[in-house]
């Protein structure tokens, strides 16, 4: 029954998680303040949250506290490059890329928590390579949609990291509490390059900031991160292999992106091998 709700769990997260590349398409303001605007809003939302639930935010230790700053950081990080990923390419690119981090958590997991590398993993890994060079239009680098590509690999790796500190975290606080303390850190390491942006911010931009912090981020984020109470991070990310078959059906029928076949096929080889390896983990 634990590992059914947390399955539950981290499928209604992904399902949310699939619509948040559109706001890099809907926004109209840079990555760093699209970064900043939803972990704002999400944090607040997470300590809301925390108060009525009677859930404790206070922390045992500084090492604690460093940990779950660090995590914050990484958590910026891919936020911010996943946004800039789809502001420079397109959301299916985008999100394909992204897709790949279980690549990242197949051989980084085994070294952090002592963990077995099974063969079935380095049999995806391959599948999803292949996939990801299908879905690079071309190697040059100036390429507008190949540097989406490359931020969006970023965005994998760092993605793949906050998974693993956050699986260490979640085993000694609430998940609602790592994930305030992560939204809290990335705000605040992002509020001074966000407050450099010059042009006026909107009524509907703030909006949907507002819709993209709390159900988008702070909703989504509290059921990945208690998922992980009894999953492995390696069985939340091959879960997450269905977020770009989600975001990229939305972007067909909302933003009218038709991505090409050459996508298409990269897709399907990325996510095949993403879903192919999380039935045999089972």
């Amino acid at each position: 029954m634990k590992n059914r709700m947390g399955l539950i769990q981290i499928h209604i997260a992904v399902l949310l998680a699939g619509g948040v590349g559109l706001f890099a398409k809907l926004i109209t303001v840079n990555p760093m303040v699209i970064t900043c605007g939803r972990t704002a809003f999400g944090g607040i939302t997470l300590a809301v949250t925390a108060r009525l639930t009677r859930s404790s935010l206070k922390l045992r230790s500084p090492k604690d506290m460093f940990m779950l700053a660090l995590s914050g950081v990484i958590l910026a990080m891919h936020w911010f490059t996943f946004f800039l990923s789809i502001q420079v390419s397109t959301v299916a690119l985008g999100l394909l890329a992204f897709s790949t981090f279980p690549l990242f958590v197949t051989f980084l997991e085994p070294f952090v928590f002592k963990e077995h590398l099974h063969r079935h993993n380095v049999m995806m890994a391959l599948f999803v390579v292949t996939g990801l060079v299908l879905v690079i239009p071309n190697f040059d680098i100036r390429n507008h949609l190949t540097q989406g590509v490359l931020w969006g690999v970023l965005s994998a790796f760092t993605f793949a990291m906050l998974s693993l500190l956050s699986r260490s975290c979640v085993r000694t606080y609430p998940s609602v509490t790592v994930a305030f303390y992560q939204q809290l850190f990335a705000a605040l390491c992002t509020l001074p390059l966000a407050l450099t942006w010059k042009s006026a911010i909107t009524g509907h931009d703030i909006l949907l900031l507002m819709i993209l912090g709390v159900v988008f981020t702070a909703l989504a984020q509290g059921l990945a991160v208690a998922s992980l109470k009894t999953l492995r991070a390696q069985t939340t990310s091959v879960v997450f292999g269905l977020e770009p078959v989600y975001g990229i059906l939305l972007a067909w029928l909302l933003l009218h992106e038709i991505p090409s076949l050459r996508t298409v096929c990269g897709g399907m080889l990325i996510c095949g091998a993403v879903l192919w390896a999380s039935f045999s983990h089972r």
